[in-house]
């Protein structure tokens, strides 16, 4: 790979921020991280360069951006709060900063552009109705970069998912809502209804492919939207029982499984911006909605995926809930002559 080429990675700290720069950095490439409040002793950690700013403020990123072949967008409001007030202008910072630099944007998507009457197959262009303010917003965002690249000024590329789940995700349904993070797995509970497919994203798998799809950015047009499949849970319980079973081989006692209590998010949302946040999000384990990713793996060829039980497994590891190899190991096989 072309060590010289350089990217900047906004949100470098999140998910698939992080995955994304880890991923370029092990492919040869210079990756700078933008974060505000940085100290001196962080400027070089995980191999990065990092760089204090805030997606807010535009000279901000363009100044980050100098050098730039490419610049991952892949900033958002913590615990889903202020959307309205943020996401369209951090956007409009690294549209103004790709122009600048003359990068390519790439920005991780989401279903949330979507509604019902898209559904249950999600095809790249399929009409955008969304049903939530925040997908609203989310529709705003891709024609900002969709207009920028129709003017010539820069290159989009945009890499949906479903629902990220990994090792260092931070704020996910899985971690949110489904198992609590930093305590053994002793009960798994399930948002949706037994029965309703629901799609899964492994963030290592979507920065394997956001990474794949710069470097061959050049055979891109202008505005590229790809899909991804992902981890498809055929009938709603598939990622509960993978977390039992891998919870259960590395030596806890078998997890329960639970509804997740809906009613209590309900009676609550009014006094928390986050549940009232999640509770605008219910649509989409109602119904099944999948994406369809023939467009991606004609120009892939492929479709990076961890099996399931490997990327579940990370992901429990990485949130701390199994216990280390050590202990797992003297919990599952007695010592001899016992």
């Amino acid at each position: 790979m072309n060590g010289k080429q350089k990217a900047l990675v906004l949100g470098a700290t999140g998910g698939i921020g992080g995955e994304v720069a880890r991923q370029l950095r092990e492919r040869g490439w210079t990756v700078r991280a933008m974060k505000r409040g940085l100290d001196a002793a962080a400027r070089n950690r995980e191999g990065l360069e990092w760089v204090e700013g805030n997606a807010l403020v535009s000279s901000d990123v363009c100044a980050a951006a100098e050098g730039c072949d490419v610049i991952v967008h892949a900033v958002n409001p913590p615990g889903y709060r202020r959307w309205s007030e943020l996401v369209l202008p951090m956007i409009d910072n690294t549209i103004a900063a790709a122009r600048a630099r003359r990068a390519t944007v790439i920005l991780p998507g989401t279903v949330y552009n979507f509604g019902p009457d898209a559904f249950p197959m999600v095809t790249e262009d399929a009409a955008q109705n969304p049903v939530t303010r925040k997908g609203a917003i989310r529709v705003q965002l891709e024609q900002r970069l969709q207009a920028a690249a129709a003017h010539g000024e820069i290159q989009a590329i945009i890499l949906r998912a479903g629902d990220f789940f990994g090792p260092k995700a931070g704020n996910s349904w899985v971690s949110q809502a489904m198992v609590k993070p930093g305590q053994p797995v002793r009960m798994v509970q399930l948002p949706g209804k037994p029965g309703t497919g629901h799609q899964f994203a492994y963030l290592p798998d979507v920065a394997h492919t956001m990474a794949a799809l710069i470097e061959r950015r050049r055979e891109l047009p202008p505005f590229a939207r790809f899909h991804m499949a992902g981890h498809w849970d055929a009938d709603g319980t598939t990622m509960a029982r993978t977390i039992q079973r891998v919870a259960h081989r590395r030596g806890l006692p078998m997890p329960k499984v639970k509804p997740f209590p809906w009613w209590m998010v309900r009676l609550a949302s009014p006094f928390v911006t986050t549940l009232r946040e999640l509770l605008e999000m219910r649509y989409l384990w109602q119904q099944e909605v999948r994406m369809v990713n023939d467009k991606l793996v004609a120009f892939l060829g492929h479709e990076p995926h961890t099996p399931w039980d490997d990327a579940v497994e990370a992901s429990l590891r990485g949130m701390g809930c199994l216990p280390s190899a050590a202990r797992a190991c003297a919990i599952c096989e007695p010592a001899e002559g016992r």
